[in-house]
């Protein structure tokens, strides 16, 4: 009985609060004020065409350097539950010659398409984590076709550790220089690419960022995928 009273008053309180909270709200007035504000100066403050780029690399691109995190942690959580076994791959036979012809013809224009994504990421649809899944497939692709195959994990483990320093280096100048994280101090201060706003070399610090963000994207989910197609050895430890 006394459980149910005490549910049944948070619920009020709670209801109260929310009542409240709403009454606040003006509904029907234009409230789109960051939004509009964003579209606005997009291309004058950062130099991208593609406003969801801008946001999530430049105006909020701290968090993004979280989710880049999360999934580094995600990627070492794997592995440090794995590595203590010796392990093998579990396919036991090798993949049908189609799979490995094909493999073999798609590899080249998968991993260069998965570049495109994040290279151009800042004028047209994508970015690095996009990018970076992609090129991860195209290796997953080649541990489907090949029993035997294994990455070549002393350029994987190196790149993954170079591109994520690299994201932080790039905040840190930005920091020294305009004096907060990541700020953008290729379109900023340098002011390089203001004549070639829709082009390739333009939009600051973004390209990099997002060619970086690929990169490790590309190499952690390739890790796992390295991890999660292998099996203990029988006896091993």
């Amino acid at each position: 009985m006394v459980k149910r009273a005490l549910a049944i008053i948070l619920i009020l309180i709670t209801g109260y609060w929310l009542a409240n909270a709403l009454a606040e709200i003006p509904f029907g007035a234009d409230k789109m004020l960051v939004g509009k504000y964003y579209l606005e100066n997009v291309k004058e403050q950062t130099g991208a065409v593609n406003a969801v780029t801008a946001v999530v690399v430049n105006y909020r691109g701290f968090d993004t350097l979280g989710e880049v995190t999360v999934l580094f942690i995600a990627a070492t959580g794997v592995a440090a539950l794995l590595w203590r076994k010796k392990r093998e791959r579990t396919a036991k036979s090798e993949g049908s010659v189609v799979l490995q012809t094909g493999s073999r013809l798609l590899l080249p224009f998968i991993m260069l398409f998965g570049a495109y994504i994040f290279i151009h990421g800042h004028l047209t649809p994508g970015g690095g984590f996009p990018g970076g899944a992609t090129i991860a497939t195209a290796f997953l692709m080649l541990y489907l076709a090949f029993r035997e195959y294994e990455i070549p994990h002393k350029v994987f483990e190196p790149l993954e550790g170079l591109a994520g320093m690299s994201y932080v280096i790039v905040g840190l100048i930005g920091l020294a220089i305009g004096g907060y994280f990541l700020f953008d101090w290729i379109w900023q201060t340098w002011q390089l690419g203001h004549d070639n706003i829709g082009r390739l070399f333009s939009a600051g610090f973004i390209p990099i960022i997002y060619t970086l963000i690929g990169l490790k994207v590309g190499t952690e989910l390739t890790g796992i995928v390295d991890n999660m197609v292998k099996e203990p050895k029988e006896g091993g430890q």
